[in-house]
Parts: C-alpha cells; structure tokens; sequence
C-alpha cells in the first residue's frame, strides 16, 4: 500500500482574507468597478502621453520619484533636488508617502508615481460611485460617480503630475461614505489618518471631528477626539516635526500666512479672503460642480478650512482652480453631494425634491461641458499622442551617464535621470556634479539660457574643468574631469 504525502496547505488565516478579498471585490457594483475603471484608465492614458512628450509642468515629479527611490532603498527621504542633504519630511509631513517604497522596487519610474495617482483616483471614485449607487440610484450613482471622476479639481491635480495629496482622495472618500451610512469608527480611521498626508489636512480633520460629532450627538466625544487629533498633529507638525527635519531649522511655508495679523484685524482678513478674480473663480466652479445643492448638507463644512487657509494666503497660485490644491475639494463636494439629495428627497419644499432628482443630470452635464477646456480635453488631439521628437535623442545623452552619477540638471528631464543618478536641480547651490546638462527648450532656466553648457558649467563651479561630450537636439552634455 502506497501512502501519499499530505499536500501542503494554506495557513487559515490567508486562506480566510482571500476569500475576505474575493466576497468585497463582488460586493461592489458594477457601475463602481465600471467608471472606477473608465475614469483610471482615461487618466493613465494622459499621463503615459504626458511623459511621452516631455512634458513636465513642475519639479514635483522630480522630487517625489527621488524620494520614492530613497523608501525604496530604506533610506531616510533625503532628495537632493530640493538642496544638499535635504529631507523631504522637513518640507511637508507625508509619512504615509512610505507606501510609494514598495511600488517604486517593482517599477523604478517616475512614470510609476503618475500611474499610482490615477489608481489612487480610480479607488476614489470607485468608492463615491458605490456610495451614490446604494442610496441615490444604480443609473444616478454612475452618473454622479462620472462627475466626480472628471471633475475640474481632479482633472487640474492630474495634469500637474504627482503630489501627495493623491493619498487624501481615497481616504476622503471612505470617510465621507462611513458618515452618510453611520459608520462612525471607519469614519474616525479613515479620516484620522489624513493627518500622515500632509499637514494642512489637519484642518480638515478638524472641520471634519466636528461635524463628525454634530451627526453622532449620542458618540459626539468620538468626533470631538478626532477634532483634537487633527489639531494637535497639524500643531505638532507645523511648530516641531518640520522646523526639526528642516535644514534650515525653519517651516518653510511659516511666511504664507500671517496668522497673527489675520486675527487681529477680522474685517481686513474677510476683505482679503475675498478679493480677487482666481477666488470666485474657485467658488463658481465649486458650485456649478455640485450644482448648489451640496450645500444643504453639513459636510460642506468640512471644505471650509482648506478654501480659508488658501484665500488668506498672499501666494496667487493658491486661489484659482488651477494646479492640485483643489483635489481634496472634490470627493467633499461629491459626497456631501449625495448627502445633500438624501435630505432633500425628505423635504416639505416640493421644488427641493424636484430638484434634487434632477441635480445629477445637472452636474453631469456641467462636467461634459467645461471638458474640452480642462486637461482630459486633450485627448480629443491627436498632438497629444506624438511622441517627443527629442524623446531619442534625450535618451541617448542620458545612456552616456553612467549609473550612480551626480548629474544638474533643468525641470523637465528630472524625473527621467532620477532612477539611474543622483539629480540636482538647476536653481540651487550644489556640489560640483559629475555631469551638467543643459537643454534649450527647458522652461526652467527663464528667459535666458546658456549658450555653452562648458562656460556655464566652468563660470557655476569655479576650478573646476568640464568637457563637452553630447551636444545633439538642444542638448548639451559636459562632464567634470577629475
């Protein structure tokens, strides 16, 4: 008689989570997984079109593959673009940024992070989408959940490739979910760890305790910890954490605000806030988005902070709706969207309830029609697709530098020197870099660039002697000689 071995089996508990797995991937509507996907796909579309052109509209992307590459290496986020020995966690508090680590080990590229952003949309879409199909409708939530998806405030934060506010977005979205369906401990959690993305959302965690609070009056010291959560890591972050992890021993952003002078004369800080074009620009778009009627919910309260620290500024570029600063705007809006139709679906005011079955197709359109004049709209050119007539030329320069180098270098070609070197930006005092590049078409030198990559690299670091050794397609490539 012949005994067979007993087959090696699976530890109970991993056999459990994926069951676990599987039940909450068929628990979620189809039209969630559907415009999850639509939406997740459209913008990685863009974003491959993007880096297929060169097309690199800030240093961001630089900076956050840099760090992506030093968790990746278990190493502190020590990223050299943004100066000599810098650490990133000294300039904002992102500890939760850890996860882009593990991704980055798999698939060392900037294109990485820009792809992990738009799946880190999709999720929150996914999980608006699931929230407006259970309560408002199966052919509504796909609708709402589109809106959302292709709202002006994602779109704009796409377009300006990664930052880490790409994390809020699906922890937002839970939050809000686990409110409208009285979830109170997955909304304290996943509200709480907002506070790990970046330290202004301590704000809105804040705003969002208290409201938290208002909602569960029974469970209200729930709401209210959270409120102090928010508060004390926005305190702790802005006056300890960052000043200590900053070289400069300061918090970098400290002379945005006056919020001294902004106490003290009431009146002038209303008129200020309130003073501008990029200001009602930002309103209007906000209220045509959740076509008004999201303002009947309380949740609306939880926008408040960000708008009110970003108007308060004197930096323009925080009023409009341009760049990323309007994204975590968007799953609020959105949510309290929904919340809003459920409250007026049980008002005495005929008109309300009329309106709210109407407000998705309202919002719906509003976001096809302002489309073709947001970032998405590109895809409807077929310029969009062409791949930079450099893009050869670019990598054959990059190939003569060998791996581990320090290399300067302008913006754009940041993010595609950063998995192979150690990058410098341009614009700071560094240390003498084994190579410099300058490219002619790099918006990040001004209006006036090096004619001699050699004279400029020579006149920069004094003593020291470089050598031409690329100079095809506007770009020049010198090396140091040691």
């Amino acid at each position: 008689m012949i005994l067979e071995r007993p087959r090696p089996s699976l530890p109970n508990f991993l056999v459990r989570g994926a069951r676990g797995a599987v039940s909450a991937v068929r628990r979620q509507p189809v039209e969630a997984w559907a415009v999850a996907g639509i939406i997740t796909a459209l913008y990685t579309v863009f974003s491959i079109a993007q880096w297929n052109r060169f097309d690199t509209p800030s240093w961001d992307l630089g900076i956050f593959t840099q760090l992506a590459k030093a968790y990746a290496g278990l190493d502190a986020p020590i990223v050299p673009i943004k100066g000599n020995g810098f650490n990133l966690l000294g300039d904002h508090f992102h500890p939760l940024l850890i996860i882009l680590g593990p991704v980055y080990a798999l698939f060392p590229s900037g294109l990485t992070l820009l792809i992990l952003q738009n799946v880190l949309v999709g999720w929150s879409v996914l999980v608006i989408t699931r929230l407006a199909v259970r309560h408002i409708g199966r052919l509504p939530g796909f609708f709402l959940g589109a809106a959302y998806g292709l709202s002006w405030g994602v779109q704009s934060a796409v377009a300006v490739q990664f930052h880490e506010v790409a994390l809020a977005l699906p922890l937002l979205a839970l939050a809000l979910e686990a409110y409208i369906e009285g979830r109170l401990r997955t909304a304290v959690v996943a509200c709480g760890l907002l506070v790990f993305v970046k330290e202004d959302m301590g704000l809105t965690v804040f705003a969002f305790g208290l409201v938290l609070a208002w909602r569960f009056r029974d469970r209200y010291r729930a709401g209210l910890a959270l409120a102090l959560w928010g508060l004390g890591w926005l305190v702790l972050s802005v006056g300890l954490i960052l000043p200590a992890l900053n070289t400069g021993g300061t918090y970098d952003y400290s002379d945005r605000i006056d919020v001294a002078a902004l106490l003290a004369n009431p009146v002038d800080t209303l008129f200020i806030m309130l003073t501008a074009v990029e200001k009602y620009e930002t309103l209007w778009l906000l209220l045509l988005a959740g076509g008004f009627l999201f303002l009947r919910s309380p949740l609306t309260l939880v926008m408040l902070p960000t708008l009110m620290w970003r108007f308060a500024a004197e930096n323009p570029s925080y009023w409009g709706p341009d760049w990323h600063y309007n994204a975590v705007l968007m799953p609020v809006l959105f949510g309290a969207l929904v919340h809003a139709i459920l409250i007026a679906r049980r008002s005495r005011r005929g008109w309300l309830r009329s309106y709210s079955a109407a407000v998705v197709p309202v919002v719906t359109v509003v976001a096809f029609m302002l489309l073709p004049g947001q970032p998405l709209g590109a895809l409807a050119k077929p310029e969009t697709y062409q791949q930079s007539p450099r893009w050869d030329a670019a990598h054959r320069m990059m190939d003569r530098i060998p791996a581990g180098s320090t290399v300067e270098s302008g913006v754009v070609l940041m993010p595609y020197l950063v998995p192979e070197t150690e990058v410098y930006w341009i614009g700071n005092e560094n240390p003498p870099p084994d190579y410099l590049i300058v490219d002619d078409q790099d918006w990040s030198w001004g209006p006036t660039r090096p004619t001699s990559a050699e004279q400029h690299a020579e006149e920069t670091y004094a003593g020291e002697n470089y050598t031409l050794i690329v100079n095809e397609a506007g770009y020049q490539l010198v090396k140091r000689e040691t």
